[in-house]
């Protein structure tokens, strides 16, 4: 499908949307300027089959359940000159009693709307603070129809953001490090590693708006990567029919295993894959307007597939529904060898190439592998989300079959429906930001991503910086001690020396520090042999080694200890147990007297006292480590 707005649209901003809940056709584009179909008036309902998820991106499940939102989303390209398309939703409802202008088709007692804006440029903060404005401003109005604002909204943006370079105060306004390592602590070094391993990762939590800002602030410690390594992270295919999805699996099943992975990799994982659903739920009619009933386990085709559906299928699924073809298809797909080709690959002959070698080896790398990113020279950021690794801040309830999409060989996406949640063979780790908690299924996946000690020296390191109270110390180039700047300045270092240690010759102890499993387990992720494949020169003045490596300690060992009584199951039942006794210990000696008493609860007082100690490790301090970042180049 040729761009609807290449002729149009010269700046960065492509489109203004406005998204309502109709009583009876659910959500919908109700005006779009330019219009988002060629030859339509503004408030045409149409949109582009590229965007059909659109409507219910912009207005989140369950946001009836809030007074506003809002909204971060990715959409795929239009044409292949494009790239990715960042969109931003500001949701809003009012009660139809107040509308100085109620239209016929308003049958409810709210008015539910979002307006959209549809950018080129990753800007997210920025846009969300000037669309919050205006949104505010047109839903004052209580006249939907006066559109002239979001026209004026249009071209001022335009105007403002034209020719405005990508700067890390732009990108990242909104997005708060120091909230993530005081809420996530070192679980967010976890994080890091999942994503670099391209897993599939879902991060759970309502309203959309705190879901969203973690999962992309997440993203802004990869250095460079929200600036330029998301273009490609929305390429999918959006689902059209049940028989297409069946047509799709018949031609692809069997495939992903040659992407990014040697055939060694291929036999370890072709059990797995045989296990996994293949054929997938279309669910296109469901809308934010809905009671929230659905809380079953699995995810059912629905009666009705239009998105203009008057009724909305909260059903299930049945995970026993499997296409009976579907392990043949694996099987022969693994027969097929090098001749298969990449699912992956939108055009045929792109340069990104990773072949199946014998299973002796490890697999080959083509040297010169093309990311297609604007890389610094460091070769950031890494090529992640590239070659069907998805990112999609928010995902509607009707993109759930591309958790499961043959083409989609990982994602790291964020939902506010429990569904998601519960499809947890669906997913390799499922963080739920309320909680703080990555729960994470496959045991061998739990081995690969534990911390070793300088790891939980350099999260040790970032969380005492982030929850002390000192000075205001300010580093040339990466903002004051503890703040943002400084935080992605340490994340920046760690990758820094995790790439610069891959090139030692004789490099076991080095990367020894950064877990051996993790390291062998990150060797065959796509984004590493393309960075491998290259020569990055300035890699040279980079000092190989983690960063916090060095002798064992008593304090690592209280560390290591600590870490492990505040987030393994047995430590928190000991912990638990802790202040049970505690509680009886002091119950006990009121009864017996006060003398006795007084004995027991100084007894008490000690041990509470050295279990506290244990969950509060010991500071680890820049003299102790003196290769922290303090002058990181951005």
């Amino acid at each position: 499908m040729e761009s609807h707005c290449r002729d149009e649209v010269k700046g960065p901003v492509l489109h203004i949307v406005v998204v309502g809940f109709h009583h009876k056709k659910g959500c919908q584009v109700e005006f779009s300027y330019p219009p988002l179909m060629p030859d339509e008036p503004h408030d045409s309902n149409r949109l582009p089959e590229e965007w059909k998820y659109l409507p219910f991106l912009a207005l989140p499940d369950g946001a009836h359940n809030y007074q506003e939102d809002t909204v971060y989303f990715h959409l795929p390209p239009l044409s292949e000159d494009m790239k990715c398309v960042y969109g931003v939703s500001c949701y809003r409802q009012i009660e139809a009693k107040a509308l100085k202008v109620r239209q016929a088709d308003v049958t409810r007692e709210t008015v539910q709307k979002s307006v959209c804006v549809l950018s080129r440029v990753p800007l997210f903060g920025l846009l969300q603070a000037k669309l919050q404005l205006i949104t505010h401003a047109y839903f004052e109005e209580k006249d939907f129809s006066q559109i002239s604002i979001l026209k004026e909204l249009y071209d001022h943006m335009n105007g403002s953001l034209k020719g405005s370079a990508l700067e890390g105060s732009q990108v990242y306004l909104g997005l708060s490090p120091r909230d993530l390592i005081l809420h996530f602590r070192h679980k967010v070094l976890i994080l890091f590693k999942l994503i670099l391993l391209e897993k599939k990762v879902l991060f759970y939590v309502s309203p959309v708006n705190k879901l969203v800002g973690t999962l992309m602030t997440v993203l802004s410690l990869f250095p460079g990567m929200i600036e330029h390594g998301l273009m490609d992270s929305s390429h999918y295919r959006p689902k059209s029919s049940v028989s297409e999805d069946l047509s799709l699996g018949e031609g692809v099943a069997g495939a992903e295993e040659f992407v990014s992975v040697s055939v060694t990799d291929i036999t370890n994982t072709t059990s797995e894959l045989q296990g996994e659903d293949m054929i997938q739920p279309a669910l296109e009619s469901l809308s934010s307007g809905n009671n929230a009933e659905e809380d079953s386990h699995f995810l059912k085709p629905p009666t009705c597939t239009s998105p203009e559906s008057s009724e909305s299928d909260w059903e299930t699924l049945d995970p026993s529904v499997l296409e009976e073809s579907s392990s043949k298809e694996l099987a022969e797909g693994k027969q097929m060898g090098p001749e298969l080709p990449d699912p992956f690959d939108s055009k045929p002959g792109t340069p990104i190439t990773v072949q199946p070698q014998a299973a002796s080896g490890q697999g080959g790398v083509t040297q010169g592998l093309v990311s297609g990113l604007e890389e610094d020279q460091y070769g950031l950021p890494l090529a992640i989300f590239t070659k069907g690794y998805l990112c999609l801040p928010y995902m509607a309830l009707q993109q759930h079959h591309l958790l499961s999409d043959v083409t989609v060989r990982g994602f790291v996406a964020g939902a506010t429906n429990i569904l998601f949640r519960q499809q947890r063979h669906l997913s390799d780790a499922i963080v739920e930001v309320e909680e703080a908690r990555i729960q994470i299924h496959d045991p061998e996946l739990r081995r690969i991503l534990n911390l070793t000690t300088a790891d939980l020296r350099f999260a040790d390191y970032l969380v005492k910086h982030v929850m002390e109270n000192r000075d205001d110390v300010f580093l040339d180039g990466t903002g004051w001690e503890g703040g943002d700047e400084w935080i992605r300045a340490q994340f920046t270092l760690y990758l820094h020396s995790l790439l610069s240690s891959t090139l030692q010759q004789d490099n076991e102890r080095l990367l020894a520090d950064y877990g051996s499993p993790f390291i062998t387990a990150w060797k065959i992720s796509h984004n590493y042999r393309v960075w491998y494949s290259n020569k990055h020169p300035a890699m040279t003045t980079i000092t190989p080694g983690h960063p916090f490596q060095g002798q064992y300690s008593v304090a690592d060992v209280k560390l290591r200890l600590s870490h492990s009584v505040q987030n393994s199951e047995r430590g928190k039942k000991i912990g638990n147990a802790m202040i049970t006794t505690s509680r009886n210990v002091v119950q006990t000696g009121k009864a017996v007297g006060q003398s006795v008493g007084g004995a027991l609860t100084s007894a008490k007082s000690a041990m509470s006292s050295w279990f506290s100690t244990l969950a509060q490790p010991a500071s680890v301090t820049a003299q102790a480590y003196p290769g922290t970042a303090t002058d990181v180049k951005q």
